[in-house]
């Protein structure tokens, strides 16, 4: 467990399908038989066909109509359950982040990539495969090394080829670098592979990338502008505050702000999907990230944001999806339909 840093970005792995509990249990299987084919013109059939895109102007980011969010929500109108049917299309129907981990890279972002484009929209990528992952904690794995990691690089960006992505870069992997986290024998390795990634990913035409930079409750600006610029931000579009945090739109905003100044005035996006309720102050502190109760969604994914330093609200982290097997939740990156649930009906 990330024990001592209580602000802490949260645990992430690649999603998981899993229902939990209760009547979940039961719309498992009921998922399965929804099954949401597509057809020759790809239109969907079955329960989750209200699942579309947003309107292009505010929100260009795809919407995957079959996403776990969507089965889930297709299960319990299946099941009679209208109410938590509504609720949980409150996140189907809204982009989210697409967590690429360590295998098939290509198959996968080519797949995001692909389904975006035929929906004239952008796919919103995140790439969280650096080594030395998570200090060894709830989300602990990525590359074996640095030439491992920079093969898998080279595929995704295959995989994005000239197709429009905009890319999150490695969560947690710059300030696990400043608060110590990372143990120093990585240290200059992590800048590279960061550095490089972004030189990479920019030689992709239609490409934009942000370098994750942690979040208002952890770590200041001043900690932070100096290595931020030693992984490359000069050469990125700016950089993600808030992944996965709950910290407010306003804290995330001066936040950001302050780390922009120290950064030739970078634009940054913000991670709004579970802040609408900000951190949560209870319990074990050390523990405060953790699927914290009473959350909230935050404001919807949007390029209108009426700031000119910050690009967007995203759903970076995708919400109903664990931090972690704490409070009852399951491992990290799995569905937890209950959390879902709560988050939506705040």
């Amino acid at each position: 467990m990330y024990g001592s840093y209580t602000g802490r970005s949260g645990a992430r792995t690649r999603p998981g399908t899993g229902l939990r509990t209760g009547t979940a249990a039961a719309i498992g299987a009921v998922l399965l038989l929804a099954g949401c084919s597509s057809s020759d013109d790809g239109e969907k059939d079955g329960p989750s066909a209200a699942i579309g895109q947003q309107p292009k102007g505010g929100a260009p980011f795809w919407v995957d109509p079959d996403g776990t969010a969507a089965r889930q929500a297709a299960g319990y109108a299946e099941y009679g359950d209208d109410r938590n049917a509504e609720l949980i299309r409150k996140i189907a129907r809204q982009p989210v982040g697409e967590w690429i981990g360590p295998d098939n890279a290509e198959d996968e972002v080519k797949g995001v990539t692909e389904a975006a484009e035929k929906a004239d929209r952008e796919a919103l990528l995140v790439l969280y495969n650096i080594p030395h992952r998570d200090c060894g904690q709830f989300s602990k794995g990525g590359a074996s090394d640095g030439n491992t990691y920079r093969a898998w690089l080279e595929n995704v960006a295959k995989g994005i080829g000239d197709r429009r992505a905009t890319v999150i870069l490695e969560p947690d992997a710059l300030l696990h670098l400043v608060d110590g986290c990372t143990p120093q024998e990585f240290h200059e390795e992590r800048y590279d592979l960061l550095k490089g990634a972004v030189q990479r990913l920019k030689q992709q035409p239609g490409t934009t990338v942000y370098v994750d930079a942690g979040n208002a409750g952890w770590q200041s600006p001043d900690a932070l502008f100096e290595p931020l610029q030693r992984a490359g931000v000069g050469e990125a579009d700016g950089f993600a505050v808030n992944v996965s945090n709950f910290q407010t739109t306003a804290a995330s905003t001066d936040f950001g702000k302050r780390l922009s100044a120290k950064v030739g005035n970078k634009p940054f996006v913000i991670d709004t999907s579970r802040n609408g309720n900000g951190p949560y102050d209870g319990g074990d502190p050390a523990e405060n990230w953790c699927n914290p109760p009473g959350r909230a969604l935050g404001e919807t994914p949007t390029t209108r944001t009426g700031d000119d330093l910050i690009d967007a609200y995203l759903w970076i982290k995708r919400p109903g999806e664990s931090d972690g097997n704490c409070k009852g939740g399951p491992n990290a990156g799995e569905w937890w339909p209950e959390y879902a649930l709560g988050l939506a009906g705040q």
